[in-house]
């Protein structure tokens, strides 16, 4: 069977849309994953300039900072790394030790590491870029291009999310990576799709959902850390 085409140009018109939409430095790219890097391919391409910051919670693989650096290489762009505030992470880690999420939930470690950076972050900005797709998750079916994110507050309250990607699949994703020759992290290689924290991400097997590797002992409704508090859903059954 012959791969989905992306759809032509939808992505890299809602990117020039977004960034020429809001000041510099008011709009920025969230980046992590095989997603994200497609985006600042894209903006690369086009020529276009954007700011870009990516979580470091502390606890992220060996291979996924080698990324990171690879990344701004590549593409000679600075990417702010964000990080959690220590004092909160050494009274987590000093109450509850380093692996509390397997007995209680990964919300609280994620809260610390994930959500409070973020927060930091985009309460100095107007506008943020993320790589969701629809297929991803359950939670995530009824992602739009673009919303009005109720979940964090941006520099003049109203905050905008852009996701370009939304209505791509992982084939999409993947068949620009590998036509545009575009970096990506090596653990893909090894069984892992969707990456996260080293504690918190093993690698699927062929049949599983992408996500199954994200907190795979939890119910997969729950599988969100709080950065995209909006995709939460509640299964009726």
């Amino acid at each position: 069977m012959q791969p989905r085409p992306a759809p032509d140009h939808r992505p890299q018109e809602i990117l020039a849309d977004a960034i020429g939409r809001f000041a510099p430095g008011r709009v920025a790219i969230s980046f992590s994953g095989a997603e994200d890097v497609v985006l600042v391919d894209m903006v690369h391409q086009m020529g276009l300039d954007v700011d870009v910051f990516s979580l470091d919670t502390g606890r992220l693989h060996p291979e996924t900072y080698r990324f990171i650096e690879s990344v701004r290489n590549r593409y000679g762009i600075a990417i702010e790394l964000v990080m959690p505030e220590a004092a909160a992470v050494g009274d987590l880690v000093r109450r509850k030790g380093l692996f509390s999420f397997y007995e209680d939930g990964h919300s609280e470690c994620c809260a610390v590491r994930k959500i409070e950076p973020l927060k930091r972050k985009l309460a100095t900005l107007d506008a943020w870029i993320t790589g969701q797709r629809r297929d991803q998750s359950v939670t995530r079916t009824s992602v739009p291009t673009e919303q009005e994110d109720t979940a964090f507050t941006g520099n003049n309250g109203a905050l905008i999310k852009f996701n370009p990607l939304a209505d791509w699949s992982s084939v999409d994703v993947w068949a620009y990576i590998r036509e545009h020759g575009v970096p990506f992290n090596p653990l893909h290689e090894r069984g892992f799709v969707s990456i996260g924290c080293e504690p918190c991400t093993r690698p699927v097997t062929p049949h599983e959902h992408e996500r199954s590797g994200r907190w795979w002992w939890e119910d997969s409704t729950r599988k969100e850390c709080g950065l995209h508090a909006q995709n939460v859903v509640k299964m009726v059954g």
